[in-house]
Parts: structure tokens; C-alpha cells; sequence
């Protein structure tokens, strides 16, 4: 179970859909596992699926010319104006739907160092699930066994 909620927060992460808070809600309403295990392992694969975000970023310039890349040059450098603007303080979004993927491939793209990326990406990430988890709990206290 703790495997299928690392790679569902892993994909999530990712630009491939994922549907890691509702694993994590359903793991925690089980009570088979410790609320802060749960949280730990969901922060831990969709910080790693950022990273990857974040290292394809890296190499976005080596194909944004292609004619089958995704984005157009200017979008993209619409993009990395917007991301410039708001800094790497922006990185404590990542965690936000149809926005957050984006964010962590823009911090490649920009070359944000990798240990400041990581510790903002990773609070933003573990407050999220920390707050589905609390949630979650809260739910089934009222609601009852």
C-alpha cells in the first residue's frame, strides 16, 4: 500500500495524472498506518517526481526549437519572465493543481540551484499532505467507526 501512495505521489508530480490525495485520504481513513508514515512517504515520491520536473528543465533549451516539443519559444519565454518575476519563493506553489508541475520544470529551466529547490518544493508539498492527512483524520473522528 505504501508503495501504490509513493507512485501515485510520484505521478502526480509529474505531468501524468496521478491521484495521490485520494490514496493518502483513504490510506489515513483505514488507520492501518501512522498519519505522519503516510505523509512522509506521499511528500517523499511527489517531491522526487519535482525533481525530475526540475531536471527535465534543465534540458528544455536543447529541444524548445523542435517542431514537436510542446511549447512554443514563446510561451516558454513568457514563462521564464513570469518565474523570474516571482522568484524562487514561487517554488512553495509547486504543490497546486494545473500551476505546481509547471513550477518545478520552470525552476530547471531557470537553473534554481538544486538544495534551495528541494527544501522549498518539500515544505510546500508536506503542508499540503500534512493538511489532507489532519483533514482526512478529522472527517473520520466525526463521522465515527
Amino acid at each position: 500500500m505504501m508503495v501504490g501512495l509513493f507512485l501515485s505521489a510520484f505521478t502526480s508530480a509529474t505531468l501524468l495524472p496521478g491521484t495521490s490525495e485520494a490514496a493518502l485520504a483513504a490510506l489515513v481513513a483505514s488507520g492501518d498506518h501512522a498519519v505522519w508514515g503516510l505523509v512522509a512517504v506521499a511528500t517523499a515520491g511527489n517531491v522526487l517526481g519535482s525533481t525530475v520536473n526540475w531536471a527535465l528543465g534543465l534540458y528544455v533549451d536543447r529541444f524548445k526549437n523542435r517542431r514537436w516539443f510542446p511549447v512554443s519559444p514563446d510561451a516558454l519565454d513568457r514563462a521564464s519572465r513570469w518565474f523570474g518575476k516571482y522568484g524562487i519563493w514561487s517554488l512553495l506553489l509547486a504543490w497546486l493543481p494545473v500551476i505546481g508541475d509547471p513550477l518545478t520544470l520552470l525552476a530547471g529551466v531557470m537553473r534554481v540551484r538544486f538544495v534551495p529547490f528541494l527544501i522549498l518544493v518539500t515544505i510546500g508539498k508536506a503542508a499540503r499532505y500534512a493538511m489532507i492527512a489532519g483533514g482526512a483524520s478529522v472527517l473520520m473522528t466525526l463521522l465515527g467507526p
